[in-house]
């Protein structure tokens, strides 16, 4: 494993790239659907940089996953020219990028007036909240993802469908097949140590070529940046060996949709102990966690649409897939949209399983700890625990989660606690962004319409 470097400062970054005489480093940042968006800048503007920030045009605020311009935002468009938006550099941030010869990366967030808009500057204003409330948040994420042995030029040209997978049929934790392909296993968690999102369990899931991977546990700003960083860094290493990684929620109504579950706890500030295991009370359950849980149960119909983001995560949320379709909450139950594990002092927590593989991790964490911050400062009692199925317990309307992302969308931008707890700015742009995602959606003209439609009626 290499020794990943311990840069603190802006200071330290400039001084290793000066003594190892790099001649230029990668920058990037994650933009509002979690695609990592960067370039590679000379020494010189780097160190010119660091301190006082850089520029990029601010259309990566003003674009979708396709690079199409959003008609429906105030934060730029035709009406600004688009200009550069000021970036910020993290130096603490820095990592090495194995597959580019040991070359820094350095991630950056959005500052100034498009900080408000930003996903890793959202999720760092509600850990602030966090902070004055007296508390660290602690998150981890875990993802499921289907391999192809697919090239992005492939699955254009067969129009996505017939593809092969890297391996056939239902085989969840299965020997076989990642002793077969270990090689790629012992690639993916080298990389993932070296480049600081490790691994702490990768086994196949159920579905062909499909594997599940769980990053180890870090502060919650640091969690996000290491699933973001996972993403885009599992994909690339499938891709240099003329595979294709897939993070959609649902690919194939055959299988089972592709979680992104979030588990998240929270430690006191001063001492360092979990606040969320009591033992006098049931389930272990501490006041804080049950109002944080009461909190992420109220508030998930009303900010789904930054959990479920895309209109494909919609298919997902259906009975019978291992994915909710009611806020519902339980103990140790992977029916609901919320699992509580037991655990000690340090290890209980809760899970947020609503989220599928296809989120920002920084705008879905956000979600996730703004809902359950809420939840304390409002003392909001959950619901009873649910047991056995919750696809077959009707539960009061104002449970249900929306189910289609314009739907999602109208509920985040009239949610007053969203408002609150994430700013005017970011609810009414993300909630913009997702009614174009949707928009641009209505536009296409799928197969099932053409095959159900075009001879017959």
């Amino acid at each position: 494993m290499r020794k990943i470097p311990a840069i603190s400062s802006a200071q330290e970054a400039v001084d290793y790239v000066r003594q190892r005489d790099l001649p230029y480093v990668r920058v990037g940042l994650f933009d509002v659907d979690g695609v990592f968006r960067g370039k590679y800048i000379g020494r010189d503007k780097f160190e010119s940089s660091i301190d006082k920030g850089l520029g990029f045009c601010d259309v990566v605020v003003g674009w979708d996953s396709n690079d199409q311009l959003y008609d429906n935002v105030k934060v730029t468009g035709w009406h600004t020219g688009y200009p550069d938006a000021a970036v910020r550099l993290l130096p603490e941030t820095m990592r090495l990028l194995p597959l580019e010869d040991d070359l820094p990366l350095f991630l950056c967030e959005f500052a100034d007036k498009w900080e408000g808009v930003c996903p890793r500057g959202t999720l760092r204003r509600v850990l602030a909240r966090a902070a004055d409330m007296g508390f660290k948040v602690s998150a981890a994420a875990e993802f499921e993802f289907f391999l192809f042995e697919e090239t992005p030029h492939s699955v254009r040209e067969k129009n996505y469908r017939n593809l092969k997978n890297i391996t056939p049929g239902f085989f969840g934790y299965s020997m076989l097949r990642s002793s077969v392909h270990a090689d790629f296993y012992r690639e993916l968690l080298d990389l993932a140590r070296n480049m600081n999102f490790e691994i702490e369990g990768l086994h196949t899931e159920t579905g062909p070529g499909v594997l599940e991977a769980a990053i180890r546990v870090d502060e919650a700003l640091i969690a996000a940046d290491k699933a973001a960083l996972f993403k885009t860094y599992t994909k690339v290493l499938a891709q240099k060996r003329g595979w294709l990684a897939s993070f959609m929620a649902k690919s194939s109504h055959d299988w089972p949709g592709q979680s992104g579950h979030l588990h998240t706890s929270l430690q006191d500030r001063k001492t360092g102990k979990g606040v969320f295991r009591d033992d006098s009370k049931p389930h272990g359950m501490s006041d804080i966690m049950r109002w944080f849980v009461g909190g992420q149960q109220a508030l998930m119909p009303e900010i789904l649409a930054m959990v479920a983001c895309t209109v494909n995560s919609y298919t997902r949320l259906i009975p019978g897939f291992w994915a909710p379709t009611d806020s519902a909450w339980s103990v140790d139950n992977r029916t609901t949209a919320l699992r509580v594990i037991e655990g000690s002092e340090k290890s209980q927590r809760v899970e947020y399983r609503v989220a599928a593989a296809d989120i920002n991790p920084y705008i879905a964490m956000a979600a996730a700890i703004g809902s359950g911050l809420w939840g304390i400062e409002h003392r909001v009692e959950p619901g009873a625990a649910l047991t056995g199925n919750a696809y077959e317990v009707k539960l009061p309307d104002e449970r249900a989660l929306p189910r289609t992302l314009w739907d999602a969308a109208q509920r985040l931008k009239a949610s007053q606690p969203a408002r609150a707890l994430f700013g005017d700015a970011f609810v009414g742009h993300y909630a913009a962004s997702r009614e174009w995602e949707e928009r641009e959606f209505r536009r296409a003209i799928t197969d099932w319409e053409m095959q159900r439609y075009f001879e017959i009626i």
